[in-house]
């Protein structure tokens, strides 16, 4: 496949820097919790010394709870090692400008140690060894993610100041679908839609979902690594265009007991002559026999991948019936009540994962659909059928489906003791995001929440 065009080219940057539009380059890398992490870069510094030669960070950045504190268990990083550098290197291709902060360009990094090796622990790094694999069979993964987000009419100071209680939502009714209710928001969806276009990415649509506040804006598909830079690269700049327009705006996978934010991937694959794998005229619903065989494999390993797809005690909440998120391990065509659901035809069929939320990793989430549906066809496994029903309430089939794992506790325990992660991921791997799991869990164990006092204070 040709190297792709990037947003913007560095004989463009040098072009910009010159004449002032350009004064920053932010260079940055995804940490575990999917956060833009790195440096904001004079620009002239960063085209003379930083673009050829990288830069480092220091690598707790891999070894840290979403509070950014020290915490112990990793094999890479600790106080014992000295908490010392990684380097981080440009990646061209990323180029872009960021027109929510005036004057910057932002490109992504890959990490590596100080004698040129990869930093294997890193997400981007984790992703790229899948996408090598697929590419040892000529194949190639095209990917998009669906991303839900929720507006509320308060300064993310605000709304910490307050505890997060007793919010403002854009929107005091369900507006799924509603002209009305994206109206009301459209200065805040609009200044998104048209700030991420010129960064780069292609804008499909904005939409209203169901919860108070929440929304969708959809961006169209592209390759796998391409999907999960702009992936992060727009949370990161919807934030904080939210924070500029005076609002703040919310990807945790459940704010409140109502529909929580997904995040569903879609995954296809084409061949190295750009013709898709996984349909087939004379198959099953259009189905190659790869494919089945690929879908096969994430039913296989949906409970081991979990906590790929929820890394946190507050992923787990989405899962109930009736939620539009899934609690069976199952999927069927165009059924929302499933797991994994199949849709398009011809070039565009592929499937949805339906189980991460809107506070996933993508990187790593991509990375496990791919080892998981290698999985399937290494081994040719067989498809179950598929479920046509409503997959909360149980029929012939998916009565004796697995359930999605209920607690991070649970999904951890799977992902530890996995030999198909390990086998397709690494030791390394498991170990290091089976710390990061540990470590949130210990830290939810260890909190007292509103609920325990408003259940207990008088009343026990």
């Amino acid at each position: 496949m040709a190297d792709r065009t990037p947003p913007l080219t560095v004989d463009e940057l040098r072009r910009l820097v010159d004449t002032g539009a350009i004064d920053t380059v932010v260079l940055a890398f995804t940490d575990m919790q999917g956060r833009l992490q790195g440096k904001r870069f004079a620009a002239p510094f960063f085209l003379d010394e930083v673009l050829e030669h990288g830069t480092e960070g220091c690598n707790y950045l891999l070894a840290v709870d979403a509070d950014m504190n020290t915490v112990d268990g990793y094999a890479m990083s600790s106080w014992e090692r000295g908490y010392g550098d990684f380097a981080m290197h440009a990646d061209p291709a990323t180029l872009r400008r960021t027109p929510w902060n005036d004057g910057t360009a932002l490109l992504i990094a890959d990490l590596a140690w100080h004698d040129g090796s990869p930093v294997t622990a890193s997400p981007r790094q984790i992703l790229r060894r899948q996408l090598d694999r697929l590419a040892e069979r000529g194949w190639s993964a095209y990917v998009g993610t669906e991303l839900e987000f929720m507006v509320f009419n308060d300064t993310y100071e605000d709304a910490w100041n307050r505890g997060y209680r007793q919010l403002n939502p854009a929107n005091q009714y369900n507006v799924d679908y509603s002209v009305l209710g994206t109206g009301r928001v459209e200065p805040l969806l609009r200044r998104i839609r048209n700030e991420m276009a010129t960064a780069g990415m292609t804008v499909e649509s904005a939409k209203g979902e169901c919860n108070l506040g929440q929304h969708e804006i959809a961006f169209r598909y592209d390759e796998a690594l391409t999907t999960c830079d702009q992936h992060v690269i727009y949370k990161t700049g919807a934030k904080e265009i939210a924070a500029q327009q005076g609002s703040a705006l919310t990807f945790m996978a459940k704010y409140d007991e109502r529909e929580g934010n997904s995040c569903h991937i879609h995954l296809s694959l084409r061949d190295e002559f750009g013709q898709p794998v996984f349909a087939d005229p004379g198959g099953e619903l259009g189905m190659s026999k790869t494919m089945r065989h690929f879908l096969a494999g994430q039913l296989a390993a949906l409970r081991d991948f979990t906590l790929l797809y929820a890394p946190n005690i507050n992923s787990y909440k989405r899962y109930r019936p009736g939620s539009f998120a899934p609690t069976a391990v199952a999927w069927g065509p165009d059924n929302r009540t499933c797991a994994l659901r199949v849709i398009g035809h011809g070039h565009s069929l592929r499937f949805e994962n339906r189980v991460p939320g809107g506070d996933v990793n993508p990187y790593l989430a991509v990375a496990g659909m791919i080892a998981a549906g290698l999985h399937g066809v290494d081994n040719e496994l067989e498809l179950s059928p598929a479920c046509t029903g409503n997959a909360y309430t149980g029929n012939a089939y998916t009565g004796d489906a697995e359930h999605v794992p209920a607690s991070l506790h649970e999904a951890a325990r799977l992902w530890q003791g996995s030999t198909l992660a390990r086998a397709a991921l690494g030791d390394d791997v498991v170990d290091h995001y089976s710390n990061m799991a540990r470590v949130e869990q210990d830290a939810f164990d260890s909190a007292v929440t509103d609920w325990e006092r408003y259940r207990s204070f008088e009343r026990m």
